[in-house]
């Protein structure tokens, strides 16, 4: 069984910084990309960040030199510096592990549960 378990969601001011932390637990033996979605009230989920197992980033263009991603392969886990902060950046920001594979079998993509964000002006 796959789970993520994420943390660091909050409140913070505009330009202020948050760092989210999602950890994929399980016995893992490897997760092609992971990545940061976002799904604000009466909008669609929309990708923040993914980065693969090559550590290749990808960003949307309304995070690119706001946001950093990063991960630990060996801890299965996902990070996402946000600084700068903005109003728009209010949502719930949901963690995903793309190309699951564990003990031989593959698994496919799972989500986190969700963490909320929220910036003030």
């Amino acid at each position: 069984q796959v789970q993520l378990v994420e943390s660091g969601g909050g409140l913070v001011q505009a330009g202020g910084s948050l760092r989210l932390s999602c950890a994929a637990s399980g016995i893992i033996l490897s997760i092609n990309a992971m990545g940061w979605y976002r799904q604000a009230p009466g909008k669609q989920r929309e990708l923040v960040a993914a980065i693969t197992s090559g550590s290749s980033p990808n960003y949307a263009d309304s995070v690119k030199g706001r946001f950093t991603i990063s991960r630990d392969n060996a801890k299965n886990t996902v990070y996402l510096q946000m600084n700068s902060l903005k109003p728009d950046d209010t949502a719930v920001y949901y963690c995903n592990a793309e190309g699951v594979w564990t003990s031989g079998s593959y698994r496919g993509d799972y989500w986190g549960q969700g963490t909320q964000v929220t910036v003030s002006s």
